[in-house]
């Protein structure tokens, strides 16, 4: 009987040495910074579920970051994907399940589907009946191009830094897009900080909308937005598409994407298409990228000096380029003596179309007859576009 007994407890013992509650107690200094990652990815569920700030996204990444950071899962294996060229039969025998989700991501296939849903929700009717809104959409990536040169300064590679500049964009797919080609290391920073600004956009950007303009500038009314045939809806994407394209080559995948989703809506003859991208399509790859990106975030990689800088960093890029947006907005407002709004100036950066209505919200403050939102939607869509090129050149100079 005591043999018995002891034949129990040894197996016992064996078990709970396997546990993954045992790796955890086995490394104090590792256990500290996994609990530090767990307060961390409660606070972006708060973010996403209670606070509802970009919660399709933040739910996903933080789900992705809690599985990353359970001791002994095994889920995702980072130095996998880090040579110069895929060992697709080491995946398949040794990956784990987000091992082979992230696939979409190294890939380029995640970002690219993404772009293609959100060209096919996206109206460029306003953009295409003020074009000049798309040197709003350009004078706000000034933050990309200001963020990079910063991270440079500090001693980050070109290829960190151009992955840190582009949260400056605002554009969380194409971020994901130059980071997994150019520092996929960095991949897990840099997709929280994008998510997190632009869901923050409501609290960071009117404090500089009221700084860089006055009251009356702020309560210029508009002119009505002129007609926009459907010959024009159709011709816009096709034009975009070629003509970024033999400009910068590397945009292809997301401005291709962005304007395939758009003429499946626009053309009249591919509704099927475009709700297929518009939902289940973009909803079940958000899925994947989400838990894919978020699972890159583990303890070791995350809580480290340059994690803290791209997140600073990232922050100061997505500040100016509201500011540039702005600074510009009101140089436009001059030329034409007073007959656009600078406030749409600060849509100009990418997350549509949150950032197209804090420009409405702001300006109705100030002028409660004033209806910026059609206006203020030209630059926001120009700086999809503007993020993408943006992301083009990077590629162009840095991917090897």
């Amino acid at each position: 009987m005591a043999e018995f007994f002891s034949r129990i407890i040894n197996a016992v013992a064996e078990f709970a040495g396997t546990t993954g509650i045992a790796e955890f107690f086995s490394d104090p200094e590792k256990m500290i910074k996994t609990l530090i990652m767990y307060v961390i990815i409660g606070l972006l569920f708060y973010l996403a579920i209670v606070k509802k700030f970009e919660p399709l996204l933040l739910v996903t990444i933080a789900f992705g970051m809690l599985l990353a950071n359970l001791p002994g899962a095994e889920l995702f294996h980072m130095e996998l994907f880090l040579g110069s060229e895929l060992d697709m039969n080491r995946i398949a025998k040794e990956g784990g399940l987000i091992d082979l989700l992230y696939l979409g991501v190294k890939l380029g296939i995640y970002p690219s589907l993404i772009f293609l849903g959100v060209g096919a929700m996206t109206d460029f009717t306003p953009l295409i009946a003020n074009p000049k809104s798309l040197l709003l959409g350009a004078a706000a990536q000034f933050g990309v191009f200001a963020a990079f040169t910063g991270a440079l300064l500090i001693g980050f590679t070109p290829e960190a830094a151009a992955s840190i500049g582009i949260i400056g964009g605002a554009d969380g797919p194409t971020a994901i897009l130059v980071t997994k080609i150019l520092e996929p290391r960095l991949l897990g920073a840099i997709a929280i900080a994008a998510y997190s600004y632009m869901a923050l956009i409501p609290i960071i950007q009117p404090p500089f909308m009221k700084l860089l303009t006055t009251k009356k500038e702020r309560s210029i009314v508009m002119e009505n937005l002129r007609p926009v045939s459907k010959t024009e809806k159709i011709v816009f994407p096709i034009a975009v598409t070629l003509v970024v394209i033999l400009i910068i080559p590397d945009a292809a995948p997301l401005v291709g994407m962005l304007m395939l989703g758009n003429l499946f809506n626009v053309c009249g003859v591919t509704e099927r298409l475009s709700k297929t991208a518009q939902n289940g399509l973009i909803n079940a790859v958000t899925i994947c990228l989400g838990v894919s990106v978020g699972a890159t975030a583990d303890a070791e990689t995350f809580l480290s000096i340059p994690t803290l800088s791209i997140i600073f960093l990232g922050l100061a890029a997505f500040v100016l380029s509201t500011c540039g947006g702005l600074l510009f907005g009101k140089l436009m407002c001059l030329i034409t003596k007073g007959k656009i709004n600078p406030l749409i100036g600060s849509a100009g950066v990418s997350a549509v179309p949150m950032a197209a209505r804090v420009s409405q919200v702001v300006g109705q403050k100030e002028n409660p007859s004033n209806f910026l939102l059609m206006h203020a939607m030209g630059p926001n869509v120009a700086g999809v576009i503007g993020s993408a090129v943006a992301a083009g050149v990077f590629l162009t100079r840095f991917a090897g």
